[in-house]
């Protein structure tokens, strides 16, 4: 509580940033520490591949780059890709 009237700037601002994620930081315990990170690793896989894969007209095809990027498939294994 006592953070925010500090006379050391940067000890003020971390004490106002913690003031304002008071909520968030305690939800994390009310959760049982649940977070969306994994969510969003695979979101950004697939943007990833979105962005790699632009031309792809074949739903098939597109599936498979997918795959590939995150590691669900194994290309060794597929002499047809």
């Amino acid at each position: 509580e006592r953070l925010p009237t500090c006379p050391i700037p940067e000890i003020a601002r971390l004490g106002r940033t913690l003031r304002k994620w008071k909520d968030a930081f305690l939800a994390y315990f009310d959760t049982a520490g649940a977070s969306n990170g994994p969510t969003e690793a695979i979101n950004g896989i697939i943007e990833l591949g979105r962005r790699t894969a632009r031309g792809y007209r074949n739903p098939t095809n597109y599936q498979l780059r997918m795959l590939l990027i995150a590691g669900g498939l194994d290309a060794s294994t597929h002499t047809q890709l």
